[in-house]
């Protein structure tokens, strides 16, 4: 049986730790943090994921999975993942040392012939880089490139059974090796080079941060003209050009960082070439980014517009994470848009049912309630900010209280009554 290792253990790597496991592996996982090492020992996971924490203590107890924080461990290994999850900074820059220390680290203690694949995000041309210093420590070793595709709330099922995998290396000698790992998960394998591999990542991911843009500027102008923005959308999806799955949901914009990233990326990449003549350097990916980042400003604007003031007014938030099926709040939203209410004058209570409130490095100014029922006693203006199924099963019909409520996901359809006030994009 051959012994897999993970190399970084935050949502990413714990998601591929557990997903190995339920393949038939032995899974090494390894992190820099020992606070994380010893609560993954005990069957903590760093942050909630559905089917983690069950699938962790599951593989514990068979003595499948361990935990460790001597990178020696991984000397067996005959693949290791990089699985860092690349952080960004606050303009979605990537900071790729960890990356760089993590491959320099396991150049010197791989056994010969091992196999590294980065499943951490990786600008261009990145990954040639890692390869040249994984090389430098030891010339057997190999690296490959395959981009992950999770989505939070649902990130093992998505891991085990993908659209397709993207793999990406330098040499077929590698690829074959890969490919005879990767054949346990059925699907279509696409192999290319490293830097096609990275840009079909960064590629998806700007195409779906255009299409956000695009359903938020479609939202506006429908609210201006007397139109249906849930129908126009609907209407768009049924051409076969677009289809039904097409990533155009009017709402706050996307946050977290992961498209952001890429975007960032690319405008730098873009910038970079050498352009000749009268081609100059388009800004559509810096535009798309301004874009994004305008929409929280446009949402609280909206809510003013819906609550005729927020000033003074105690306003309850429902959903704080970036997304349903998540507990973080890395990078989120609707705590940005949150905190711009509370700038601009008003009193807010929250409730989300998953978010981890330790991430927080200061002390909110908003009030956190531990239910629905709770945050409802205290206010009257309402707005969701997370498609948390608890908010879509609540039976809002029972609430005997005048409500407004501005559903910034088009998510409840609630059509309104003599108590509640239905709002949406």
């Amino acid at each position: 049986m051959l012994n897999i290792g993970v190399f970084g253990l935050w949502h990413l790597g714990c998601v591929i730790t557990a997903a190995w496991y339920k393949l038939g592996y032995n899974v090494i996982g390894y992190d820099y943090d020992l606070k994380n090492i010893n609560n993954l020992k005990k069957g903590i996971p760093p942050i909630f994921e559905p089917k983690l924490t069950d699938t962790i203590k599951e593989g514990l107890n068979n003595k499948k999975i361990q935990f460790t924080d001597n990178k020696l461990d991984l000397l067996y290994c005959d693949y290791v993942f990089l699985a860092y999850d690349t952080p960004v900074d606050e303009n979605d820059i990537s900071d790729t040392s960890i990356l760089i220390k993590s491959i320099t680290d396991l150049s010197k203690i791989l056994k010969d012939d091992s196999v590294v694949i980065i499943s951490s995000q990786s600008p261009i041309g990145f990954s040639s880089k890692l390869r040249k210093i994984l090389k430098e420590g030891n010339s057997t070793l190999e690296l490959a490139y395959s981009p992950e595709n999770l989505r939070l709330g649902e990130a093992i099922d998505c891991y085990l059974k993908p659209e397709r995998i993207i793999l990406g290396t330098n040499n077929k000698e590698t690829e074959k090796k890969c490919l005879e790992i990767f054949n346990n998960i059925k699907c279509e394998k696409m192999t290319m080079n490293l830097e096609s591999a990275e840009m079909v990542k960064h590629g998806i991911n700007l195409f779906l941060a255009t299409s956000i843009v695009f359903a938020n500027h479609l939202s506006n102008i429908c609210s201006e003209n007397g139109a249906n923005v849930k129908d126009v959308i609907k209407g768009i999806k049924s051409d076969n050009r677009i289809g039904k799955k097409a990533y155009l949901s009017p709402g706050i914009g996307f946050s977290g960082g992961t498209l952001g990233r890429d975007l960032k990326v690319l405008e730098k990449a873009n910038n970079n070439i050498k352009h000749a003549g009268f081609w100059k350097p388009a800004k559509i990916f810096e535009k798309i980014h301004i874009f994004n980042s305008d929409r929280k400003n446009e949402i609280v604007s909206k809510i003013d517009i819906h609550f005729n003031g927020i000033k003074n007014k105690n306003i309850g938030v429902l959903g704080l994470t970036y997304k349903p099926g998540t507990s973080t709040l890395r990078r989120s939203i609707p705590l940005e848009i949150v905190n711009i209410m509370i700038k601009n004058g008003a009193n807010v209570n929250v409730f989300d049912p998953k978010a981890n409130y330790n991430e927080l490095t200061k002390t909110p100014k908003f009030i956190i309630k531990k239910s629905i029922e709770e945050l409802i006693e205290d206010v009257n203006y309402i707005i969701i900010l997370t498609e948390w199924k608890d908010f879509k099963d609540f039976d809002w019909t029972n609430i005997d209280k005048n409500l407004s409520i501005f559903d910034t996901k088009n998510y409840l359809e609630l059509n309104g009554s003599n108590k509640i006030k239905y709002y949406t994009l």
